[in-house]
C-alpha cells in the first residue's frame, strides 16, 4: 500500500475516527489502524503503536475527543470524563506532550456551553494540534538547516555527516520530524548529507524507522550499532549530532531515548556539536533539574530479552528470544542529558543556548 505522508490523520470516510500508522510493524509492513475510543487510543500510546513526544500529544488530542464523546453517553459525564482523562494520562510518564495536549483539550472543552459544542470543539482542537505540529517541525527544519549549511560551506567537497539517535523523524511527529527536519531541508536544497543511524536498542527505532524514513526520502544513510558512535566521532567521521527529546526542562536538561546521554558525552569529548531539536510543546516549565526530577519510564523487560524482525526463510515477522530464559533484565526507556553537554536547542523560533536564559530568550512570555 502507498506510504502515508503523515503518522496520524482523520479518517477520510468514517466520521469521528482517527487513523495512525501502527509502527510496531515497520519497516517490513505498513499497517494502518483506526482509533475510535479512549481504550484504543490508550493502548496505541502505551504499547507504542505510535511513539515520539509530538505524536503522543497529537494522538492524545484525539483521545480526549473520544473521552468527551464516551462520557456524554453516561449518567455521570463529569466523573467519567475525569476517569477517561486519567486513563490517557497514565499511558506514558516521560513525554510532556501527553500532558500538554490533554490540558489544552480540557481548557478548550471547558469553553463549551452544550454537549454538541464540546464534541465540536474537541474534534477541532485535535485537528489544530496536528496541523500546528506540522508547521512547528517545518520551521525547526528551516532553523536547523543553517547549522548544516555552515558546516558544508567550510568543506563543500564532502557530505555533512550527521549522527542521530532513536527516531525523531516524521513517525515521531505528524510530519517532517524534529531532528530529521533540518536533514530533509538540507537534502531538498541539494546539500549532500549522510546520516549515521543508531540502531537504538532495545526497540530499534533507529534501525527500523529512521532508516526506513530516510530511504523513502532518498537521503544517504548508514545504520550502525549503538556503540559505534563514539568511535566515529574519535575518527572525525561525524560533523554534527542532532537528536530529539521527549521532555526538556526550562533550564536545558534533555530527556530522550536511553543512550542519548552517552552520545552527548562522546560528542563533548571529541568537540562534535550536539544539538537537540524540540518543539516548544516539549518544554517542561515546572522542572529545573532534569536528572533529579524528570520521571523515567521503565518498560517491560521483554523489550530487552526478545527482538522482532523479518525472517527471510518464512517471509514473516517473527519474535525471538535473545537472552538466557532465566536472566533478568531492566528496561529504562529514557535518560537525561544535562544542559552543559548540549551545544544548542533547535526550536520553531530559532536556535538557542541550552539554558534558562537561552530558552526564555526565545519564549519570554511563558511563565516557569
Amino acid at each position: 500500500m502507498p506510504t502515508p505522508n503523515r503518522s496520524i490523520w482523520p479518517h477520510p470516510t468514517k466520521l469521528q475516527t482517527a487513523q495512525i500508522v501502527d509502527q510496531r510493524w515497520l519497516p517490513h509492513q505498513v499497517v494502518i489502524a483506526d482509533l475510535t475510543s479512549v481504550q484504543e487510543t490508550a493502548i496505541a500510546i502505551k504499547d507504542m503503536w505510535i511513539r515520539g513526544a509530538p505524536l503522543i500529544g497529537a494522538t492524545a488530542g484525539y483521545g480526549m475527543f473520544f473521552a468527551i464523546k464516551e462520557a456524554l453517553q453516561t449518567d455521570q459525564p463529569d466523573t467519567t470524563f475525569q476517569k477517561l482523562t486519567q486513563q490517557l494520562l497514565s499511558t506514558r510518564p516521560t513525554a510532556v506532550n501527553l500532558h500538554w495536549a490533554i490540558d489544552r483539550q480540557q481548557k478548550a472543552i471547558n469553553q463549551a456551553n452544550s454537549p454538541e459544542e464540546k464534541l465540536h470543539i474537541a474534534w477541532k482542537t485535535a485537528g489544530e494540534i496536528v496541523e500546528e505540529d506540522v508547521e512547528i517541525c517545518r520551521k525547526m527544519g528551516e532553523h536547523g538547516l543553517s547549522l548544516i549549511e555552515s558546516i558544508y560551506q567550510k568543506n563543500p567537497n564532502q557530505p555533512v555527516n550527521i549522527l542521530t539517535h532513536c527516531n525523531a523523524g516524521r513517525m515521531a511527529t505528524v510530519e517532517w520530524g524534529t531532528a530529521t527536519s533540518p536533514i530533509y531541508h538540507a537534502h531538498q536544497k541539494g546539500i549532500p548529507v549522510h546520516v549515521w543511524v543508531d540502531e537504538t536498542r532495545p526497540r530499534n527505532q533507529g534501525a527500523r524507522i529512521t532508516a526506513w524514513e530516510l530511504q523513502e526520502a532518498g537521503v544517504p544513510h548508514t545504520v550502525i550499532a549503538d556503540n559505534v558512535g563514539g568511535h566515529l566521532m574519535q575518527h572525525g567521521q561525524v560533523d554534527l549530532c542532532i537528536v530529539g527529546t521527549d521532555r526538556t526542562t526550562y533550564t536545558g536538561d534533555v530527556a530522550n531515548k536511553i543512550g542519548t546521554y552517552l552520545k552527548a558525552l562522546a560528542a563533548w569529548d571529541n568537540g562534535v556539536p550536539f544539538y537537540v531539536a524540540l518543539p516548544s510543546t516539549t518544554i517542561d516549565w515546572e522542572i529545573r533539574n532534569g536528572v533529579e526530577e524528570i520521571p523515567i519510564e521503565v518498560r517491560d523487560d521483554e523489550e530487552v530479552t526478545f527482538i522482532q524482525g523479518w525472517d527471510e526463510e518464512s517471509q514473516q515477522i517473527k519474535k525471538v528470544r535473545l537472552t538466557p530464559a532465566e536472566s533478568p533484565a531492566q528496561n529504562y526507556a529514557f535518560d537525561v542529558t544535562p544542559a552543559k553537554y548540549v551545544t544548542g536547542l533547535i526550536t520553531e523560533r530559532g536556535v538557542c543556548e541550552a539554558s534558562e536564559a537561552g530558552i526564555k530568550g526565545l519564549f519570554p512570555a511563558v511563565k516557569s
